[in-house]
């Protein structure tokens, strides 16, 4: 089995772990069962960005999935030993509570590098329709008037080209637009912002 591979499993094993709630830390049943649904919910989230991270062989290498584990404080870190890797959580207040999030923001750095190093260039334009009027609009920082003036030396119509950015965008921009799109709203607002 490859590294890379093997960190997922890790990682994987490490989202699948109880979280070890224990009643007396809270005032009555309501307040346990809504910490142990957010907690619940941070697994969801925390399989769902592992996924992602499987699925992307190519753009996150074994390197890149390493370097991640900067995030978060770097309190969940992966140590080679004589006998394999291992992952090692440093706790900062409640380890339930926050276990799973460390590993969604691992995985949200590795996926936030991959795909900034495959987004667009300034130069690539779409159009856009927009209320029956069409303008085109850059991906990042060029003008509207130079997307026109690309558009007309290049003989293209702005009919029936419909995309979902508009505007002067900066990367972390589109960045946030893209993973919001994927994600959901949720996740991107906690760890893609």
């Amino acid at each position: 089995m490859e590294n890379r591979d093997k960190i997922i499993a890790l990682l994987r094993a490490f989202i699948a772990q109880r979280p070890g709630m224990d009643p007396r830390n809270y005032g009555d049943a309501a307040s346990y069962r809504a910490e142990s649904r957010s907690i619940t919910q941070d697994r969801h989230d925390a399989e769902m960005l592992l996924r992602q991270v499987e699925l992307m062989t190519s753009s996150i290498p074994e390197a890149k999935l390493r370097e991640a584990f900067r995030a978060y404080s770097g309190r969940l870190t992966l140590t080679d030993t004589p006998k394999g890797l291992r992952l090692d959580y440093c706790t900062g207040q409640y380890f339930p509570t926050e276990y799973r999030r460390a590993v969604c923001a691992v995985l949200a750095s590795a996926l936030w590098e991959a795909r900034r190093a495959s987004m667009p260039t300034p130069t690539a334009w779409r159009v856009d329709a927009w209320h029956g009027q069409d303008r085109v609009a850059p991906y990042l920082h060029a003008s509207r008037e130079a997307a026109q003036q690309w558009l007309a030396a290049n003989g293209g119509t702005t009919r029936g080209h419909v995309v979902d950015i508009v505007g002067n965008q900066t990367p972390g921009d589109w960045l946030r637009r893209t993973f919001r799109a994927q994600f959901g709203q949720r996740i991107a607002r906690r760890y893609f912002n």
